[in-house]
């Protein structure tokens, strides 16, 4: 599954610095094919939501009051299509960088006829800072995210404490941050990032793996895994109401 970016801030000096930025995701295959193509443009318009609009205001996208559940680094979209087919009375936005990701899950939600579902093909950290609502979303999602084996490339993987925060913010009192991953030791990363996060509190206790819930589809890859004996490890916070 591919992720966002996080952006390593510089201290002011005299002297101009050029900003560098850690990529926490490697776009992979990123050209799409041409049917994907026609996926995309044929779709977009139905499902499609840009960068450059700005703010939006989610009772104004979907045309309703509803909860609101936002996922990052989506791959190719069948959870994430699955969940909202299976949630009708909630409404998901999903944040993917690979667009031939994109493309399939715009495809797999019309096939379905799901409309329930919007989708920006951008970088996370620019969405969460200049498209969504604030204090908002009841949800927040990252299944399976890239877990930068090495550990010189640990400050890559996208749960750090500035991203724990930057979700908050999209957060509404009592919205919950849901993680999930296949290595442990990434498990483990997340939860050491999250037990000291002001603001949040671990749903299923302290030092405590969540049991994957009902709400998230088990993919043909952990079904594998689980013949194979491969563990998945989920965690839920919830943010603390003020």
């Amino acid at each position: 599954m591919s992720e966002q970016n996080m952006s390593e801030q510089n201290l002011e000096t005299q002297e101009p610095i050029k900003k560098r930025t850690i990529r926490s995701f490697v776009v992979r295959g990123g050209r799409m094919t041409e049917g994907q193509q026609k996926n995309y443009d044929a779709n977009w318009a139905i499902y499609g939501l840009d960068l450059a609009d700005g703010r939006i205001d989610y009772a104004t996208v979907f045309g309703r009051e509803s909860d609101v559940v936002l996922e990052v680094g989506f791959g190719m979209g069948a959870s994430l299509v699955e969940m909202a087919k299976n949630a009708p009375e909630k409404d998901f936005i999903g944040i993917e960088v690979h667009p031939p990701g994109v493309a399939k899950l715009m495809m797999l939600a019309k096939e379905e006829g799901v409309t329930n579902l919007r989708v920006y093909c951008d970088d996370a950290i620019e969405v969460m800072a200049n498209c969504l609502p604030q204090n908002t979303a009841s949800a927040f999602q990252l299944f399976f995210p890239d877990p930068w084996h090495k550990k010189k490339h640990n400050k890559r993987r996208i749960v750090q404490p500035i991203f724990a925060q930057q979700v908050a913010n999209v957060l509404k009192a009592d919205g919950y941050f849901h993680m999930a991953t296949d290595w442990q030791p990434y498990a483990e990363h997340m939860m050491e990032v999250m037990e000291v996060q002001d603001g949040y509190q671990n749903a299923a206790g302290k030092g405590t793996y969540h049991p994957r819930p009902e709400w998230r589809p088990l993919t043909k890859f952990e079904q594998r895994g689980e013949r194979l004996g491969h563990g998945v490890w989920d965690l839920i916070y919830t943010k603390h109401a003020d």
